[in-house]
């Protein structure tokens, strides 16, 4: 999965409303809103503090200047606040097949205007995008733009398949839909990418992502650049195939050496072993083991030229016994936010008994989906062990 940052912004707005955007846009944290403000820095633009600022994931923002109650975000939410003129909407819609995000903003009286967000595509993004698809690996582009932005991105980044309109709490749907294809891997940095990042069987996070992100990942990207993925997946190539080597080296070379230094072969062939040599051999084996390790050190992860796709895995068929799934309910105390879920969620999800936990701070449940029997005594555990309070389990 592949979520890409605005790098950019061209505004199309009158200057008289600019302010007002920049002052709602001054408290979010989302990557749109760092946009505009580098935009206003850009212009030198004053920017006055705002109160009663209130993020809503999916749609937008809402904050309160000088009395009145100012409106950011998609179409969507902004439409059933004002009333949206019906070219105002046609130029947001030419703006989203470019390949641009139109963010509307208002008052409560009226439309203010429409900001439009660039997505500079980094790069190395399209040739990594590129290597993923020579190793045989399906990308899939998941964000929450409209479908005309996303397309228009996604056919930009070369990408397979483009899944847009996403809220942050359906993120975690997608990954577990496309989770009965295949292995799934979620590169992400967002707070809202934490529950996907812990539902993909490989999250991935960005180094210069947020804090939940990085909490809820399998593997962190140090640099923020797309391609580390592909490189990573060589180096776990790599490492593994090196593994077996090792392994496959180290049964011959013991099938041979042990019957030989045990005398086995003595009777038989009048072979035998001097226990010097026999130390020394077993050194040498530790020697060669290592070694081979070592050539990792040498390994060109950056080299595309050699990359394979794998083989498609045949799945087993499932028994009836597999198919039968066990329901639990956990009442949860002191969960406070997305961060809380996440550490919940991953916590639970590292036992083997759990197939899926779906964790909700708002109403303190966490509701399991079992494979097998598990004593409730361990599932509470698992989750005091994380500083919260289990009321109870159904």
């Amino acid at each position: 999965m592949i979520r890409r940052p605005p790098r950019s912004t061209l505004s199309s707005s009158s200057a008289a409303s600019d302010v007002y955007k920049r002052q709602l846009e001054n408290k979010s944290e989302h990557p749109l809103a760092r946009a505009i403000l580098e935009n206003a820095k850009e212009e030198n633009a004053g920017i006055e503090e705002v109160t009663g600022f209130q993020a809503l994931p999916g749609n937008g923002l809402t904050a309160i200047l000088d009395g009145h109650t100012l409106y950011g975000g998609n179409h969507t939410f902004i439409s059933s606040k004002v009333s949206v003129d019906g070219d105002i909407q046609k130029k947001a819609e030419k703006l989203a097949e470019a390949g641009k995000t139109p963010l509307f903003f208002g008052n409560e009286d009226r439309l203010l205007g429409v900001i439009a967000v660039t997505d500079v595509i980094k790069e190395d993004s399209p040739q990594a995008i590129k290597e993923l698809q020579n190793m045989g690996i399906h990308v899939v582009m998941l964000t929450g733009d409209n479908e005309r932005t996303a397309k228009a991105i996604g056919q930009q980044a070369g990408v397979d398949e483009v899944i847009a309109g996403v809220l942050p709490e359906g993120k975690e749907q997608v990954i577990r839909k496309l989770k009965e294809k295949g292995k799934v891997a979620m590169v992400g940095d967002g707070i809202n990418d934490a529950p996907a990042l812990t539902r993909a069987d490989m999250g991935i996070a960005i180094g210069a992502g947020t804090d939940v992100a990085i909490d809820a990942a399998d593997v962190v990207l140090m640099k923020s650049r797309l391609s580390d993925v592909p490189a990573a997946i060589r180096m776990s190539r790599a490492t593994l195939h090196n593994i077996h080597e090792n392994l496959f080296w180290a049964f011959f070379y013991n099938i041979i050496g042990i019957p030989l230094a045990a005398g086995v072969w003595y009777p038989l062939f009048g072979w035998k072993l001097n226990p010097m040599f026999g130390a020394a051999a077993m050194s040498l084996s530790s020697f060669c083991v290592v070694s081979n390790a070592l050539r990792l050190n040498l390994f060109k992860m950056y080299d595309a030229s050699k990359d394979k796709k794998l083989k498609a895995k045949k799945e087993k068929k499932r028994s009836k016994k597999e198919d039968k799934t066990m329901k639990k309910i956990m009442h949860i105390e002191g969960m406070m936010c997305g961060h809380c879920e996440a550490a919940v969620k991953k916590a639970l999800e590292a036992l083997p008994q759990v197939d899926e936990a779906v964790v909700s701070h708002e109403a303190g449940t966490a509701e399991l989906t079992l494979n097998a029997e598990i004593a409730d005594d361990v599932l509470k555990k698992t989750v005091e062990d994380k500083d919260y309070t289990v009321t109870s389990v159904e």
